[in-house]
């Protein structure tokens, strides 16, 4: 097994986190009373992530746990995938 194999799997694995955060986040949304619709989450997901920083800012005072976990996701895949060119290359 190669840096990049070992990477690209880093990556993939953060990208499928990324989704699972994401569908929480919405359920989230749902129980909280905010109408949330599966089949247009791919072009509302910034309003999602920012109605669920929202609700859970008034709550808490702070973001949520989902919030941070979406954030990191999308930077571990990004530096991965990186990683993983960078390696081919190498």
């Amino acid at each position: 097994m190669n840096i990049h194999n070992l990477f690209l799997g880093i990556g993939v694995l953060a990208i499928l986190s990324n989704v699972v955060s994401f569908i929480l986040i919405m359920v989230a949304l749902d129980q909280r009373g905010h109408k949330t619709n599966i089949l247009w989450a791919r072009w509302l997901f910034f309003k999602y992530i920012s109605a669920y920083k929202v609700a859970t800012r008034k709550e808490t005072g702070k973001p949520g746990l989902l919030f941070y976990l979406w954030i990191g996701s999308i930077l571990v895949a990004a530096a991965a995938f990186l990683v993983a060119v960078l390696g081919r290359w190498a």
